[in-house]
């Protein structure tokens, strides 16, 4: 019987991801973001209209409609094309920012280079972001690669994403982290695209920020716990689970990183930070650019409703968060995104 290639075995572990997200409860059990027990300080005098409240910002030097990004999750199997062309088209048509899903299998293999490349076709002008994990990036002697997977995607910025727990728990994992901070000033210092440093659900702590500041990364995306437990996606694609179950509520919940990362700003470290893990709504939306966060990103609410309903209800749910965005920013008086961003947050649980 011939053996499987590892483009082969990596397409059907991201087929496997998407489709047990889909279709499974795998939320963190014990443990959430942290972002519901926050609540806006009602202004009751917002001295403005709501027909002047501008929700718009700009990342990667294009310009959004809301500070939201599509952080994907598909690509590199059959089936990801349709889905992945889908999806951009809704996010161009919205103005928002799309991210790809791991193209490590593009690395491998050509023949799924389709299901990323579509992104770009779909979605002319928004900003388009590039994906590989740190493992991969361990092994680059040159940014060569990456420059390809950038360019297959027509990318406005490059991620790399930190996911060690993963790579520990899968049974095809490649904990292989040694180097990884190098490559990744590598990749900083050779990239003609900005490079984004995320988790992908374990958030990331400060110590490990300074660390990435300091490789000359400027982008980060904390990626909290609270959200997506990718320790429970594993547990269900193990025949063994109980390591992953132990670890299914491993992580940094999101709004703890994000205030946490912010804070770091009055150390006079400069960054663009992005809120990710667990973001469901608009409310979620606006209360991390309250914590700190210039913008935010969300993957499985958004693709389930595609999955579900299709382009339409994708819309449909992209309008929800940009009104939800728009009632938070008129009941505290905030007419720009950034007049959010000074909005008071506070917890009432003691009343």
């Amino acid at each position: 019987m011939p053996r499987k290639s590892p483009g082969h075995r990596t397409t059907s572990r991201k087929k496997q991801h998407v489709d047990i997200t889909l279709t499974k409860d795998v939320r963190f059990r014990g443990k959430t973001t942290g972002l519901e027990r926050l609540e806006f300080v009602h202004n009751a005098l917002p001295e403005l209209n709501f027909d002047e409240i501008d929700t718009g910002t700009r990342f990667l030097d294009k310009e959004l409609s809301i500070p939201l990004m599509v952080s994907c999750m598909t690509g590199g199997y059959r089936g990801a094309q349709a889905i992945n062309r889908d999806l951009a088209a809704v996010c161009e048509s919205a103005h928002i920012a799309l991210g790809v899903g791991s193209q490590r299998q593009a690395l491998e293999e050509s023949q799924y280079h389709r299901t990323f490349s579509v992104v770009r076709e779909a979605a002319p002008t928004i900003p388009i972001v590039g994906n590989i994990g740190a493992a991969e990036v361990a092994r680059m002697k040159d940014p060569s690669a990456a420059l390809k997977l950038a360019e297959l995607v027509g990318a406005d910025a490059f991620t790399v994403h930190l996911n060690p727990l993963q790579e520990f728990l899968q049974p095809e994992g490649n904990p292989a982290f040694r180097g990884v901070l190098a490559g990744i000033a590598m990749l900083v210092r050779s990239l003609p695209i900005p490079v984004i440093v995320k988790e992908i659900g374990s958030g990331l702590s400060p110590d490990v920020i300074r660390r990435l500041l300091d490789a000359g990364v400027r982008i980060i995306d904390v990626a909290g716990a609270g959200g997506t437990s990718w320790a429970g996606v594993e547990a269900l694609r193990r025949t063994d689970p109980g390591i992953a179950e132990r670890f299914w509520d491993w992580g940094i919940p999101t709004a703890r990183a994000l205030a946490d990362a912010a804070a770091l700003r009055s150390e006079g470290r400069q960054m663009t930070l992005i809120a990710s893990g667990g973001i469901v709504s608009g409310l979620d939306t606006a209360r991390c650019i309250a914590l700190g966060a210039d913008m935010t990103a969300s993957a499985r609410p958004l693709l389930g409703a595609l999955h579900r309903r299709g382009r339409k209800g994708l819309r449909a749910l992209i309008e929800d968060w940009s009104n939800d965005i728009r009632g938070v920013m008129f009941l505290t008086g905030s007419a720009r995104i950034s007049d959010l961003r000074s909005a008071k947050l506070v917890t009432y649980r003691d009343l």
